[in-house]
């Protein structure tokens, strides 16, 4: 009798408001795969660092390939429902997982390769809209609409890009400047017209990207910013600083038909300039160098720049981190800055007091627990943008880990 009446009483509300039955659902687990105690979370080395959750490589890609490894990643939050999504670089494609429920990840979609597996594979997001490009052959720059994730209803969903540029071959990353609209392709053949150096995409209609022009110097990665600086006679310039191979150089976009190079500026023992960020106020640049570990030995070494004269910058001050291990790629939040350090995984540095070049480390999470030496293993990337705090750490060797500043 209780039953019938309990029936009874949902088909009331039904035949009333569908909208306001609630159907019992399964707890979600918000409990981390391990908290860092003592230092070590599970088997990985951490400081004032939880592991959330981790997603394998063969995880990672549902097409069953072998031989899958990790490279870059990026994020995207839905704007509707505010759903958090990771998106992996794989050599064979882009990996997206929904992270909303972050100790629960589910791999939602993927992106495989535009033509062959590489190892160099690159993403961003602009507009809802991911970009991808690749070191692969001829691979051009896919554009994939994110917003067509929330329709997924059986995932994981093997996806096709929804536009692919192909106005150039093979590029090592791109750079976005969200505020107006361009992608900045880098790297690709030192060949062509522009000998590997920037090329300027219009990306407004996302897809329909449109080609205007490039700058011919080398380079292998690059921030571009709507400058906002203590410069203010470039304020509201399209400014791209961009790390090739030997020096920094610094060049006004804002006209696409006549970049303007405003300066240039290299360092002692240069061995292979990489990658580098901009501080918030836009008064440093920090600088990782690629090879300097593996050639010079030494720790891991940062260069910063003043950069409060985009005409004439100057070396700050070095920090030297606390293992051997190779720096990649480093990216700036707050008073943080989050450092993919390769075999000594993720590194958290408080840059509050960069002026004095007082940098100190206030945390880490190791995920190549084997040892820390100047070797391209362990992990390519950190994304430590998503609003939850949750930090994404992309690894080559093991797939992706979610973790989260200790409570």
């Amino acid at each position: 009798m209780k039953k019938t009446l309990v029936l009874l009483s949902l088909l009331f509300v039904f035949s009333c408001n569908k909208s306001e039955i609630i159907f019992p659902q399964e707890e979600e687990n918000t409990e981390p795969l391990a908290e860092c105690v003592n230092g070590f979370a599970g088997i990985y080395p951490c400081n004032g660092y939880d592991l959330i959750a981790f997603l394998s490589l063969a995880d990672l890609d549902p097409t069953n390939s072998t031989n899958i490894s990790g490279n870059d990643s990026w994020g995207w939050t839905d704007p509707t429902n505010q759903k958090e999504y990771a998106l992996m670089g794989l050599n064979t494609g882009i990996s997206i997982i929904d992270i909303s429920n972050s100790t629960q990840p589910i791999v939602v979609g993927f992106l495989p390769t535009a033509t062959v597996n590489n190892s160099f594979r690159d993403v961003k997001v602009y507009n809802n809209f991911a970009f991808v490009v690749s070191e692969a052959a001829d691979h051009g720059m896919q554009v994939l609409d994110l917003t067509k994730l929330r329709d997924i209803t059986n995932p994981p969903e093997i996806l096709s890009a929804d536009t692919t540029f192909n106005g150039f071959g093979s590029a090592h990353n791109i750079v976005i400047n969200e505020s107006k609209g361009y992608a900045y392709p880098v790297g690709t053949t030192r060949s062509g017209t522009y000998k590997g150096g920037p090329l300027f995409i219009n990306i407004q209609d996302p897809l329909n990207p449109v080609d205007e022009g490039g700058f011919l110097n080398y380079s292998h990665d690059a921030q571009v910013v709507t400058y906002n600086g203590p410069d203010t006679e470039h304020n509201g310039k399209e400014i791209l600083i961009g790390s090739n191979e030997t020096e920094i150089v610094i060049v006004d976009v804002s006209d696409k038909s006549n970049p303007l190079e405003l300066s240039s500026i290299s360092y002692s023992n240069v061995e292979y300039t990489h990658q580098g960020w901009f501080t918030e106020d836009m008064n440093y640049f920090l600088l990782g160098d690629e090879l300097d570990e593996v050639t010079n030995g030494g720790n891991t070494r940062t260069i910063i720049f003043d950069f409060s004269d985009l005409d004439n910058p100057t070396l700050s001050s070095e920090y030297y981190g606390p293992t051997a291990a190779i720096d990649h790629n480093g990216y700036i939040k707050g008073n943080t800055y989050f450092l993919a350090n390769y075999t000594a995984g993720f590194r958290a540095i408080d840059i509050s007091n960069i002026e004095t070049g007082s940098l100190v480390e206030t945390g880490y999470f190791d995920t190549f627990p084997s040892g820390n030496s100047a070797s391209y293993d362990g992990v390519w990337n950190v994304y430590p943008y998503f609003e939850s705090g949750n930090i994404i750490i992309s690894d080559i060797d093991s797939g992706l880990f979610i973790v989260k500043k200790s409570e």
